[in-house]
């Protein structure tokens, strides 16, 4: 889970990384309350879970609470990069004399985790990045070890910081590194982290990812849920505990195993472009050992998308008895009838495995109009495809 960069800030502070007095408001009426409450010099920063904001224009100094208001009224609704702003953060200001980079994430590739650290950081820092390589430092850090007073020392000097700033840096590296695992964080990034005029080093913006695995130990997380951003299929499938993403295609896929699902989805692409370019809709693993209610929530879903045309239902049967999943699709198709929703949208089914000749059984027997049974994967997903494109 993304957090906005005010929920970052406000972990940031949990741990005693050092950052501005500020909060977040959703009308210029709310900003200007809380500019005044912040002193009136204020800055006003779109809430966006994407980067880029400041070019955008969606970072701006107020020096009073009526420009404070007048930015926020600017900036609200504004897109960037295809986010719509429903959210200012307002913080006090602080001069800058220098800006630098530094961050912790998780490096899948190597499987370790990594520090990332430049002393040429702001909005350029992606430039820097690609054109001078060497002002960013990587350094692996072992899981087993972690990130203490040493460790952090050692990534300040070998990344460069200024000796007059190596001190407080390292501190707030030991921070970071403390938000980082406190939280089940796979990413903790400050950019720019500051030297003030005076000396003094600070976090002026927080990019926090957690991961969503860990939710169980922390359900105080659920706080940092953004409903209202998330896609409605996906929330309902979240509540019925299916894993699904919503995708830009036509053809509904559900699956048993991750693995088979991301294979019907290249399966039915490659079809598809037999009929126009027709893809999937959808990713919806049911797992194994789903049940017939499981596959009925799966369907139930994958139907209330108005973007899908047709649904491929793609089982192997292991530990997923492909009965059971025949069950489920009778059962899925007579619960939206009783609810009076009209299903028009034709079910392609290939059903292998365990119990799959009493899963054909069920479904012949059922004999509904919408649903056909294909024997082989390819084939399948040529006829999903083909229905798809007649929008039938």
């Amino acid at each position: 889970m993304d957090l906005y960069e005010y929920q970052g800030r406000e972990l940031f502070a949990r741990h005693g990384v050092p950052v501005l007095g500020g909060g977040v408001a959703t009308t210029s009426q709310e900003a200007r309350a809380l500019a005044e409450q912040l002193g009136g010099r204020v800055v006003v920063k779109a809430q966006v879970k994407t980067g880029g904001r400041g070019k955008a224009g969606g970072v701006k100094l107020a020096d009073d609470v009526d420009e404070a208001e007048k930015h926020a009224r600017a900036i609200l609704g504004m897109d960037i990069k295809g986010h719509t702003v429903k959210k200012v953060m307002l913080t006090t200001t602080a001069d800058i004399a220098e800006e630098y980079y530094f961050s912790f994430l998780l490096d899948r590739a190597n499987r370790t985790f990594l520090a990332i650290a430049s002393t040429e950081g702001g909005m350029d820092i992606e430039e820097v990045a690609a054109t001078t390589p060497e002002k960013v430092v990587r350094v692996p850090i072992d899981a087993t070890t972690g990130v203490d007073h040493a460790k952090a020392r050692q990534i300040v000097e070998q990344a460069g910081f200024p000796a007059d700033v190596a001190d407080q840096v390292t501190d707030v590296v030991v921070k970071l590194w403390e938000t980082f695992t406190a939280e089940d964080a796979t990413l903790v990034e400050v950019n720019p982290l500051v030297k003030t005029p005076e000396g003094a080093v600070l976090a002026l913006d927080a990019k926090v990812t957690l991961d969503d695995n860990a939710d169980f130990r922390h359900p105080d997380h659920a706080e940092f849920a953004d409903i209202s951003a998330q896609d409605p299929l996906e929330r309902a499938a979240k509540e019925r505990d299916l894993n699904y993403v919503k995708l830009d295609g036509q053809v509904g896929i559900i699956g048993n195993g991750a693995g088979l699902v991301m294979s019907t989805l290249d399966v039915v692409a490659y079809a598809g472009e037999e009929f126009g370019g027709v893809r999937p809709a959808n990713f919806l693993d049911i797992g194994g050992g789903a049940s017939a209610t499981v596959m009925a929530n799966g369907l139930e879903i994958v139907l209330s998308d108005p973007a899908v045309r047709s649904v491929f239902v793609n089982v192997f049967g292991g530990i997923t008895a492909c009965d059971e999943v025949a069950k489920g699709i009778v059962q899925a198709l007579r619960l939206l009838e009783e609810r009076g929703e009209q299903v028009t949208k034709p079910l392609v089914v290939r059903l292998d495995g365990n119990n799959a000749a009493e899963g054909r059984r069920i479904l012949d027997e059922a004999a509904h109009p919408l649903v056909e049974r294909v024997d082989t994967m390819d084939g399948a997903a040529r006829r999903a495809a083909e229905l798809a494109a007649r929008g039938v």
